[in-house]
């Protein structure tokens, strides 16, 4: 196997620039980790903002990268074992150690999940945190199979938007989603969405009281902290908001509880490192084996290779995006 392979460094904090296509040392396998060779890894905005300083613990220079899909290369598990395709989310990839946006990822055994497909890695690479995210987010606001509930999802071009409109839609739930962009509509109904909802930066309150007067029972919101309170509003008295995204910022300010969050109304929140390694195998493997059978979509935007790693960053960076972001090495 080759000693030397090709990585996108972030050298340091800053704009798209500083990440650097390097020859860099292939990672040396110790106990407990696996060499894992990426043939695709998703990009996130989690990842953008690593790269712009707001992830304190990150030490640079970094190879960022919260998930990634291939072939183990090199196994210290005997139940993982060479040539196993492999999934990894989380669990600190590419924050405390180096990611997947490199040929080849050095990971610890617990967070690879070893994964049975068909599927083109393009594809693969689309899957593992925009899916177990949506899925996570579903069940915490309690949107599961028969068809029960109005979801709205705020932020349903962002992939995890995408991929609970498919979850939802597959479960006969009715659905809106909003998005800032009119020539994005066609996607959300594309992607099961019943209602598509614009979202020129006002109250949303008239547009969604025209679709459901009453509100809806779910709001799965991915914009984050300055529209989680708005959420609380929308929803019908005793629905449930979940917050699991950070598209506009990480907290609340001067939020007050008593105050904010109508009597009965319950909020909550998902984070996709809940469902790295054993915990999100089965689901993973379930969507893998939906998405072949056509009952879910990739939501595939666009696949960069590690070159245009920047063009990547930029792209996501200025909201062009419907759907995921692949980077393949």
């Amino acid at each position: 196997m080759t000693t030397t392979m090709r990585a996108a460094v972030c050298a340091r904090p800053g704009g798209p620039e500083v990440l650097e296509v390097r020859d860099v040392p292939v990672p040396a396998v110790r106990e407990g980790w696996s060499l894992v060779q990426v043939k695709g890894a998703g990009l996130n905005r989690s990842e953008l903002r690593t790269r712009q300083g707001h992830s304190p613990d990150v030490t640079f220079p970094r190879v960022l990268g919260i998930e990634c899909v291939g072939i183990v290369a090199a196994s210290t598990d005997p139940t993982r074992p060479d040539g196993t395709t492999v999934a990894a989310v989380m669990g600190e990839m590419g924050r405390q150690f180096d990611g997947g946006h490199a040929e080849y990822a050095l990971l610890p055994n617990p967070l690879l999940m070893p994964i049975t497909t068909t599927l083109a890695w393009d594809v693969l690479a689309a899957l593992p945190e925009s899916y177990l995210t949506a899925q996570g987010s579903l069940d915490a606001v309690g949107v599961g199979p028969g068809g029960q509930g109005r979801l709205l999802i705020r932020g349903g071009t962002s992939s995890v938007g995408m991929a609970a409109a498919s979850i939802a839609s597959g479960h006969g739930v009715e659905t809106a989603a909003t998005t800032r962009r009119p020539g994005k509509t066609g996607a959300l109904t594309a992607a099961g969405v019943d209602h598509v909802l614009v979202d020129d930066g006002g109250s949303l309150v008239a547009s969604v009281r025209a679709v459901w007067p009453e509100g809806p029972d779910h709001v799965l919101d991915l914009i984050g902290a300055t529209t989680a309170v708005d959420s609380l509003h929308l929803v019908r008295r005793g629905g449930t908001v979940c917050v699991s995204g950070s598209l506009n910022g990480w907290s609340i300010q001067d939020f007050e509880p008593i105050a904010m969050i109508p009597s009965g109304t319950r909020l909550t929140a998902f984070h996709s490192d809940d469902l790295k390694g054993s915990a999100g195998r089965t689901v993973l493997q379930r969507v893998v084996h939906e998405v072949e059978a056509g009952v879910h979509r990739p939501n595939i935007d666009r696949v960069f290779g590690l070159d245009d790693i920047a063009a990547a960053h930029r792209y996501m960076e200025t909201n062009q995006a419907t759907g995921k972001l692949v980077v393949v090495p």
